[in-house]
């Protein structure tokens, strides 16, 4: 029978509670559940669950845009939905952004340092030296065709053909000089010599005057002067291929400047990266400062800076080079043009080699980044999918 008392709305099927407070002080009152209390009657629960305290806050533009950016990182995954928690998402995220633009990184910067200081070494030791060498010997076969009409053989001629021997010798032995080709070229130019000194000392040793003097002068001159085929030709043939090899290998073409440019971008990009995941776990995390973070920071920004002076200071010593040999020397000046190019040029095979530790601070940028998230990232078990 009813008894004219309403149901409580939302009571439950097994009985419910009036709003109010039951006369007889059994009833339960609305609202969350006090710790402590006796009995076994049924504790509501909170209609919000508990979340941790890093998850407090909504997540601001930052880890929003970084998600629509780079939503494409493997094992980042899919974004939670709106008010579920982001904190390991946002971590997987920055992970990904900071291993792959180390990665990218120390690739593009280890192609666009060695795409100059790859040439340093075979300039100093190979083109330079060559090109010293071919003027050297076109000057000592000058002054031996000045020496060649001397009545009687003289002690210069022959230390001027010995001199261009000597010079050709040292041309020689450099293995990229012109390839085969250039080899040959120079075993004919050193055949030839033999030949114009042999002709000329014939010539001095006939009379004063006759015709077979003139002939072997005259012969001889035609070998050493020949339009095309005689060994000044040949010789200044061979030099402007060493002049053009020391163009190739000092000039900074487009292709380099768009190597540094993408790897000027990578870098502002990785220490932005660097910063703001920095910025993030200060802010979720209540961290004033990761160690690891700012030691990568430290190393990117050292890294870069040491590594744009030496190019510089190799750079600015190629270019020097350049402009010396880029024109032919007198023979005095071919000495101090010698050490000259040295001088412009020291250094440049330990600055090549500091390529390798480009390679090793890359791997060492990684391992930070690595480190200085994976505490928070094992913190929420996040697995990579």
């Amino acid at each position: 029978m009813s008894t004219g008392r309403g149901t409580a709305p939302g009571a439950g099927a097994e009985g419910g509670a009036a709003p109010g407070p039951a006369p007889g002080g059994g009833g339960a009152v609305p609202g969350p559940a006090r710790g402590g209390g006796g009995g076994g009657g049924v504790t509501p629960s909170s209609p919000y669950p508990r979340t941790r305290p890093t998850d407090r806050g909504a997540p601001g533009p930052a880890p929003r845009l970084l998600a629509r950016l780079f939503a494409w990182l493997p094992g980042a995954g899919q974004r939670p939905r709106e008010g579920g928690s982001t904190t390991a998402h946002d971590l997987a995220v920055r992970h990904r952004l900071l291993l792959n633009l180390s990665a990218l990184l120390t690739l593009s910067l280890f192609v666009s340092y060695q795409g100059v200081h790859g040439d340093a070494n075979p300039l100093r030791t190979s083109s330079a030296p060559s090109v010293l060498s071919l003027d050297t010997a076109l000057y000592a076969l000058g002054q031996a065709r000045e020496d060649a009409g001397a009545p009687a053989p003289t002690s210069d001629f022959q230390k001027q053909i010995s001199v261009a021997v000597q010079s050709l010798s040292a041309a020689a032995a450099d293995d990229d000089l012109g390839g085969p080709a250039g080899r040959q070229a120079l075993q004919t130019i050193a055949g030839l010599i033999t030949v114009y000194a042999v002709k000329v000392q014939q010539s001095q040793l006939q009379p004063d005057g006759s015709v077979l003097r003139e002939a072997y002068l005259s012969y001889a001159t035609s070998i050493l002067t020949e339009k095309g085929s005689g060994i000044q030709d040949r010789l200044k043939a061979l030099q402007r291929q060493q002049r053009a090899a020391v163009h190739r290998q000092t000039s900074f073409g487009p292709l380099l400047w768009l190597a540094w440019s993408v790897t000027l971008l990578l870098t502002l990009a990785l220490a932005a990266a660097l910063l703001e995941t920095q910025r993030f776990l200060r802010h979720r995390f209540r961290r004033r400062y990761n160690r690891q973070l700012l030691a990568a920071l430290a190393l990117l920004t050292a890294g870069f800076v040491v590594a744009v002076l030496f190019t510089v200071w190799t750079r600015q010593g190629m270019t020097d080079t350049r402009h010396l040999l880029d024109r032919p020397l007198p023979g005095r000046l071919i000495p101090d043009a010698g050490r000259d190019t040295a001088s412009y040029l020291a250094h440049t095979g330990f600055r090549a080699a500091a390529a390798v530790w480009i390679l090793i601070g890359g791997v060492l940028l990684m391992a930070l980044a690595e480190t200085g998230l994976r505490r928070h990232i094992d913190d929420y078990r996040f697995r990579p999918r």
